[in-house]
């Protein structure tokens, strides 16, 4: 049993763990926070974990903190050539790809290819990086988004904020309405190919992880962390909502979040999305835009 702060039991626990082993995953984000955590109980599942890292030194330290098999590839979400490179390294079959980009743009600023840096980093990047490795994957995509979403809109003919209503928080949320809305269109043009692969989105809760340690954040950084770790999930329990997407028998686009008061903190349950992240419309027309802003097709 992996021991928790505060005593907690193991997050992982009544997961079909088993049913990992000797599976091949893809995990984005794997040198800090969840993306840590998902590649580590895969890895400890025994399942062959590869981590595409910016910093590839540090994916190289994490993949031997690990143990087991696990390779590290170089990768910048944030820069569309670097995801190209990436996704062209990895051969052979994918039966999972987690992708778990969660940075928080603290500020305004774009990425390489002149995207706004949440969207891009978030949502663009990965989204280019899933269409070059789908016909690579085997059994399940999971991308990590955030009950954010909630409080957001997005225009796809806007993508980057030309209408001046950009903040840190409110570009957040709509990174992540993006990725629920790429999840549902991606899930909707899978079933009508008949593809076997399924799809999950998951948000993890409040999470006591480093997504806001930032230099000129100091202080502000401190006390978020201070009570997220006593109000919060941690990071392996954050992390078991993406295990129960690939461990456990649950409908191809689902939404998995967790079952405490304010959806703060708990075990993995099924969870439900706001009106706008069940747009189709509106998922079509944000696919359409991707594909023309990446230059990647379905």
């Amino acid at each position: 049993m992996i021991a928790g702060r505060r005593g907690k039991r193991d997050p992982f626990a009544g997961l079909d763990l088993a049913s990992l082993n000797g599976t091949r995953a893809v995990v984005t984000g794997a040198t800090n926070g969840l993306g840590l955590a998902t590649a580590r109980a895969l890895a400890r599942a025994g399942a062959s974990v590869i981590l595409p890292a910016r910093d590839v030194e540090l994916g190289r330290r994490r993949a031997d903190e690990f143990g087991g098999d696990c390779s590290v590839v170089r990768l910048d979400l944030a820069d569309l050539s670097s995801v190209r490179d990436c996704a062209a390294s990895i051969e052979g079959p994918i039966d999972f790809l987690v992708n778990n980009a969660g940075m928080f743009p603290h500020t305004h600023s774009q990425t390489v290819d002149g995207f706004e840096l949440g969207i891009g980093t978030n949502f663009l990047g990965p989204f280019a990086f899933t269409n070059l490795l789908l016909a690579q994957v085997r059994r399940r995509i999971v991308c990590v988004a955030s009950d954010a979403h909630k409080a957001a809109r997005i225009d796809p003919d806007d993508l980057n904020y030309s209408d001046a209503s950009w903040s840190p928080p409110r570009a957040y949320a709509r990174s992540k309405l993006a990725v629920m809305l790429w999840g549902l269109e991606l899930d909707r043009r899978l079933r009508t190919t008949g593809s076997p692969i399924e799809t999950m989105l998951t948000t993890p809760g409040w999470v006591a992880s480093n997504i806001s340690n930032k230099p000129h954040l100091g202080l502000a950084h401190r006390i978020v962390h201070a009570g997220a770790e006593l109000l919060a999930n941690d990071v392996d329990a954050g992390a078991a909502t993406t295990i129960y997407c690939l461990a456990q028998p649950i409908a191809t686009g689902s939404y998995v979040g967790v079952d405490g008061i304010g959806a703060l903190r708990g075990r993995p349950v099924l969870f439900g999305r706001s009106t706008t992240a069940c747009d189709f419309t509106l998922a079509g027309r944000l696919w359409e835009a991707a594909e023309r802003l990446t230059g990647t097709r379905f």
